[in-house]
């Protein structure tokens, strides 16, 4: 049986050096060239079993590994975007991970991305505790890094257990036990931290190696090579007159005799392959060939000007049967509807891929909340007024949750309508969440507005304008809002007048909440006869405006429940059944 190279993905926080250990591996200095040390774009990376083989010969016979897998095709993703978008038709595009975290800072946001989309997809993945050349008094000693840790000094040993078992504990909140590399005894049951440093190169021989023993227990059956040629595309350029396009064969073989069926948004697009070019091991460019097999990341010039879309998958059709290609049209097109399928009611999502999207609207109606539009691309107007169509149905669906995407120049932004716009897929689904939350609190405090609200004032001292008609003077309100037109009462439930007018800073005004100062007017209430200084005075509730507001609680404040107690105690010394 034939079979590929596994498809290893690279995935962790901006910054903890992803490329760094890749380039380490490779022999290259990329990270070094990246504006701001961050990737700027997807690449691959072939490493044959030769140089496993060559590099790793003492430890593959320490942990008793025979390597049968031809190598790793490692996918670098960029830092600032989440890895979901590698797709491949049924699932991720990768067949295990690499999670490279700072062991110095621990789980952080990405990492916490990353570790739930392994979860989602159920890749299997090890932890590469990077950066251990930072720890407080580390020195290298030796080429095995089990027997390096045993001979670092006592205090570095504390360093190393207290930030290890900080980040051991932080993957039990996610269901993952884990233990040092070594340490363990079923792979099956535990992840494996793979302790390293990108940049003095220790411990990178470990983790090829857990890499190599781990793909070839769990993926052997997973990696046999099949004929038909199945890819993703991963950037396009177009040219004068051809298209360029970077892509991962993950399965089968290609050649510049085949033809490409490529899905994309509207239909799918044929075309024939002008050149080919394969990627060479250790990241040293790229050699043109006529024929390749997977998995191998690739670059073609192809005969096309149609509109492609990165993200979306391929098949290679070995032959020029308009009814075998009419086949592979309709299955790809399937797929691509099947991600882009739609609920009756709901936000819009965009995003700049299929895999993204796909990413995107798994989370969305996990969180329960509906996708009536999901597009590959750019903020449109239609976007935005298929967002204001929601305004008056649901104005919670008034949003559009945009993934690496930007906003149109000529797109008018409606009053109401939220675009959540980000890098990170988690987090915009985080903010949507928080953001309807709020949208919901404030809906149901408008409807609320039509009832009397609690409310609590207390007369100012020395704050006297006018005795009456109308008495004018300073109150402080300390809970609730006071409006005009609200009627008070004493602190015995007699009513005592109501709010003519209100003023702060000597400027009309509607409402004052709790801590404002502000003058009030009473028509028909003669200041120290029924009313006094440093006397409190509360809004007049009704019964059936009382027991509403008790069913919707969790949208009132906490002054204002309290406040509603208040009022609730006063009218039940005259009526003891009062709003029950």
């Amino acid at each position: 049986m034939t079979i590929r190279q596994p498809i290893v993905t690279v995935a962790g926080h901006i910054d903890h050096g992803k490329t760094t250990i890749l380039d380490t591996i490779r022999g290259t200095s990329v990270a070094a060239k990246e504006a701001g040390l961050i990737t700027q774009k997807i690449s691959s990376t072939v490493i044959t079993a030769e140089l496993i083989n060559k590099k790793c010969k003492n430890l593959l016979k320490k942990y008793k590994i025979d390597l049968e897998i031809p190598g790793f095709l490692f996918v670098d993703t960029p830092g600032h975007a989440a890895f979901t978008n590698l797709r491949k038709r049924g699932g991720a595009l990768a067949d295990i991970a690499v999670l490279v975290v700072d062991i110095n800072e621990g789980i952080m946001e990405q990492t916490r991305e990353s570790i739930n989309v392994l979860k989602a997809n159920k890749l299997p993945f090890i932890i590469a505790l990077n950066k251990v050349d930072k720890i407080t008094g580390w020195a290298k000693k030796g080429d095995d890094f089990a027997e390096s840790l045993e001979k670092q000094s006592d205090f570095t040993k504390k360093e190393f257990d207290r930030k290890l078992y900080s980040i051991i504990a932080g993957l039990t909140g996610f269901g993952f036990e884990s233990d040092l590399f070594f340490r363990i005894t079923d792979f099956t049951k535990q992840v494996a931290l793979i302790p390293c440093s990108g940049k003095t190169g220790e411990g990178v021989s470990e983790l090829l190696v857990m890499l190599a023993g781990l793909a070839q227990k769990f993926l052997k059956g997973r990696l046999k090579l099949e004929k038909e040629g199945k890819g993703t595309i991963l950037e396009i350029k177009k040219e004068k007159g051809f298209m360029t396009v970077d892509a991962i064969l993950y399965d089968g073989t290609m050649s510049t005799k085949d033809i490409l069926v490529i899905a994309s948004i509207e239909k799918p697009v044929e075309t024939k392959i002008r050149a080919l070019f394969e990627a060479l091991p250790l990241a040293k460019g790229f050699s043109p060939v006529h024929e390749v097999k997977a998995s191998a990341g690739i670059k073609m010039h192809l005969a096309t000007d149609e509109e492609l879309v990165p993200g979306m998958p391929f098949i290679v059709a070995k032959t020029s049967d308009p009814e075998r290609i009419e086949k592979l049209k309709a299955s790809l097109q399937k797929e691509v509807e099947q991600v882009l399928k739609v609920d009756k009611e709901g936000i819009i999502a965009k995003a700049d891929s299929l895999g993204s999207l796909e990413a995107l609207i798994y989370l969305l109606r996990k969180e329960g909340i509906g996708v009536k539009r999901a597009e590959i691309g750019n903020i449109k107007r239609t976007d935005t007024v298929l967002a204001s169509s929601n305004l008056e149905t649901n104005p919670l669906n008034a949003v559009i949750a945009a993934f690496n995407v930007s906003i149109d120049p000529d797109v008018i932004v409606e009053k109401g309508i939220k675009i959540i716009e980000g890098n990170i897929v988690y987090r915009i689904i985080e903010d949507i969440s928080k953001w309807r939350a709020e949208k919901t609190i404030e809906i149901e405090r408008e409807k609320l507005s039509e009832l009397v609200m609690p409310c609590r004032i207390r007369i100012l001292p020395n704050a006297l304008f006018r005795q009456s008609k109308p008495a004018i003077f300073g109150v402080r309100v300390e809970a609730g809002t006071l409006k005009a037109g609200l009627s008070l009462m004493d602190e015995n439930g007699e009513e005592i007048d109501k709010v003519k007018a209100m003023q702060s800073e000597g400027e009309k005004a509607e409402k004052a909440g709790a801590g404002k100062e502000v003058a009030i007017s009473l028509p028909s209430t003669t200041f120290g006869r029924q009313i006094n200084e440093g006397q409190v005075l509360y809004s007049v509730v009704n019964e059936d405006d009382f027991r509403k507001l008790k069913e919707s609680k969790k949208y009132l404040g906490s002054d204002e429940i309290s406040v509603l107690q208040e009022i609730a105690n006063i009218k039940r010394r005259v009526k003891p059944t009062w709003g029950i």
